[in-house]
């Protein structure tokens, strides 16, 4: 009899899909990072678009003037950067005289209680010529309070308060001389008030000037101002307010 010979058989496992591997399965958890995650590329590529678009919209509201709606670094502005590289200037007030725009090889100066700013992008007014040239070249304070800007061209504020202290015009007026006295004390501080915040809005105009920008100080002599009191000017003598009208109010 013929021998019989029986081939082996194959088991073959059954196959749910392709094959898993340890490489596969890093394939597939990049995949769901790549779908259900956003990169970093992507925040930036955000970023950007948001920076351009606003930049576009500062240009376009500020007529051409500016992409971050008007602010302009200092260290933008050559003229300030080297003014910060050579350091404030300290001038006493004869050598500020000379910044007065008759020279154009020098900066031109204009002073508001002691601090000194630089106003050489408007030389049109401030410049020989201007409309404001009597500011150029030194400390006219007094006058930016009185608004006398023939008189005034001083530093000198002593006095000035005077301006905001009403007229005596009443007669027999029904107060008593502590009563005036007590009065007069408070009337008087309140008008020192006001020239301090006349001086501080001056100084606060120049210092966030988008043209100009402080360079220094003005060096006052060691005897300083003496003499007599500078005289009210007539303009700011008819600023002041009577005491009558003020009575009629009360």
């Amino acid at each position: 009899m013929s021998e019989l010979r029986q081939r082996p058989t194959t088991t073959s496992k059954p196959s749910n899909g392709p094959d898993k591997g340890p490489d596969s399965a890093q394939h597939s958890n990049d995949e769901i990072t790549q779908d259900h995650g956003i990169g970093l590329l992507d925040i930036i590529r955000v970023i950007v678009i948001i920076l351009i678009a606003c930049g576009g919209l500062s240009y376009y509201m500020t007529s051409s003037e500016s992409v971050l709606w008007g602010y302009r670094p200092w260290y933008t502005r050559w003229p300030v950067v080297k003014q910060w590289v050579k350091g404030p200037v300290a001038l006493t007030p004869s050598q500020l005289s000379l910044y007065n725009g008759t020279d154009t090889n020098l900066p031109l100066y204009v002073a508001v209680n002691g601090t000194i700013f630089d106003v050489s992008e408007n030389r049109m007014i401030y410049g020989a010529g201007g409309s404001y040239n009597f500011f150029a070249g030194r400390d006219a304070t007094r006058a930016f309070v009185t608004g006398c800007f023939e008189e005034d061209l001083t530093a000198d504020l002593r006095g000035v308060e005077v301006m905001f202290l009403p007229v005596e015009d009443v007669e027999n007026e029904a107060v008593t001389s502590a009563q005036k006295k007590v009065r007069r004390e408070k009337e008087l501080r309140a008008a020192r008030a006001r020239v301090v915040g006349t001086v501080e809005r001056w100084t606060e105009f120049f210092a966030n000037h988008k043209k100009y920008f402080e360079a220094g100080k003005v060096v006052v002599e060691a005897e300083g101002i003496d003499g007599e009191p500078w005289p009210l000017c007539e303009g700011a003598q008819k600023q002041r307010p009577k005491r009558s009208a003020m009575v009629e109010k009360s």
